[in-house]
């Protein structure tokens, strides 16, 4: 069973699920107002290899993950560039999905956008209204927090301690500075739509409570996102959902971000790089596995260092696929779409079964990806010296153990080389001779000059490999 850190109890616990053999699965999706940066990548891929192991164990999973299509920072952009906010939506959606399909994400069943749920947002808040829950001022309608049992708690802090902290706003019309806004009443320009209380929209945090519940059912079994995202953003979604009488998510999980320097990445601190300049730059296979050598909860650093390092481990694992021809990697990949037991796919045969228990004991334990990632490279070890004793069949039987196990994370093996020119394969023959004649300084040189052609370089046992 896997256990997962919980935010709202604080403890890693059993995913206890809903409904046998299913998974229902919520995650805060984009806000579409600008390129996806390299954050943004760390959350789809967290997330991505959570839905694949889960599947990997033979559980289907509904997954659902929101396009936020109407907000402030849509508006102002669209502002900025004399654009309509639809077409700017547009737009940076389709750089987002994009963006994730060069990753290798699997996408959600269901993408949800704010625009099309209005009516039931209004109907939300038209009931937190009639529950005496929520108030209209003149620039909108607010929930008042206070009347929420239990605020706070995926803030991990009591109401009177979020009250004493709280930032003091201009709004005299709020009952307290923690109520947030369920509507906002229309702007002149700004787009709107009707409702009781006047034209207007949707607050953010409205759009998830509906999108979810209408699409997963009350009580499902997890909702997933960034740290950011735990206060005010998803404890506003959860106290909505308690306010209307609504079982919420059961499970809360949330991610760590990236860092620069010590110091998260974000928007709003000018200090992100796109994440589509990132994948033009670099194997998005590697980005892949530099998320996956850290535990989820925690921060990573995404540097040119910290990428080629994951490039490394990268070529190590290809290596595999180009030594061992006793697995077809292809027709792996083609029959499990992917992943491994995916949407209830059989899983593969004549795999280790110590390894996979390994595997499965490290994953189980709070994603703990790293330890699985090592359980792996364990294989690709044992592999090459199964192979090196001249045991080609066990050493295959190791190789698509890993190949498996490396599908059931989102990670695909590659065995060509690039097409090889007729200059670079004659720097090859010579280094070889350099090496038999134990001319290491010459050999040293060569490889010196293949990597400044763009190649990697790797000695094997039948000579020098170099790929692109």
């Amino acid at each position: 069973m896997l256990n997962l850190y919980d935010t709202a109890t604080g403890t890693v616990r059993p995913l206890e699920l809903r409904a046998a053999g299913e998974v229902s699965m919520y995650v805060c999706g984009p806000t579409v107002y600008d390129l996806p940066h390299i954050g943004h990548g760390r959350a789809n891929l967290t997330f991505d290899i959570l839905r694949r192991y889960l599947s990997f164990t033979g559980l289907h999973v509904h997954h659902v993950a929101n396009v936020t299509d109407v907000d402030d920072n849509i508006i102002k952009r669209a502002l900025a560039l004399g654009r309509t906010e639809a077409d700017v939506a547009a737009e940076f959606e389709a750089s987002w999905w994009e963006a994730m399909d060069a990753l290798g994400d699997l996408r959600p069943q269901d993408a949800p956008h704010a625009t099309e749920y209005i009516d039931r947002m209004v109907a939300l808040v038209g009931e937190l209204t009639a529950r005496g829950m929520a108030y209209e001022t003149p620039d909108g309608v607010y929930l008042e927090v206070a009347k929420v049992d239990g605020y706070g708690l995926l803030a991990q802090q009591p109401l009177e301690s979020l009250q004493a902290g709280a930032r003091v706003e201009a709004n005299e019309d709020k009952r307290s500075p923690l109520d947030f806004a369920l509507w906002k009443k229309a702007k002149e320009g700004e787009p709107s739509w009707d409702s009781p209380w006047g034209r207007g929209r949707p607050g953010w945090h409205t759009e998830c409570v509906v999108m979810s519940l209408d699409l997963l059912g009350e009580g499902f079994d997890l909702h997933g996102g960034g740290q950011d995202l735990m206060f005010p953003h998803h404890e506003n979604e959860r106290a909505q959902a308690v306010a209307d009488g609504k079982a919420f998510a059961r499970h809360w999980m949330h991610h760590g971000w990236v860092e620069v320097e010590g110091t998260k990445m974000s928007k709003s601190l000018g200090n992100f790089s796109t994440l589509p300049d990132l994948l033009s730059r670099s194997d998005a296979r590697a980005y892949r596995v530099l998320v996956l050598r850290a535990h989820y909860r925690s921060p990573i650093e995404v540097t040119p260092q910290t990428l080629a390092d994951a490039e490394k481990a990268l070529a190590r694992l290809d290596g595999l696929a180009r030594r061992f021809a006793s697995f077809d990697v292809a027709e792996l990949l083609a029959r499990t779409e992917g992943g491994f037991v995916v949407e209830g796919s059989p899983p593969a045969t004549g795999v280790d079964a110590g390894a996979v228990a390994a595997f499965r004991s490290r994953m189980d334990n709070d994603l703990d990806t790293p330890g699985a990632l090592a359980t792996i490279f364990e294989l690709v070890t044992a592999a090459h010296s199964a192979a090196d004793t001249g045991d080609e069949a066990e050493g295959g039987r190791l190789a698509h153990t890993a190949a498996v196990l490396l599908a059931a994370l989102g990670l695909t093996l590659r065995a060509d080389h690039g097409e090889i020119d007729e200059e670079s394969a004659r720097l090859v023959a010579e280094r070889d001779e350099a090496r038999s004649s134990r001319d290491f300084a010459r050999a040293d040189a060569l490889r010196d000059e293949l990597v400044g052609r763009g190649w990697t370089v790797e000695d094997t046992p039948s000579g020098t490999a170099i790929r692109r």
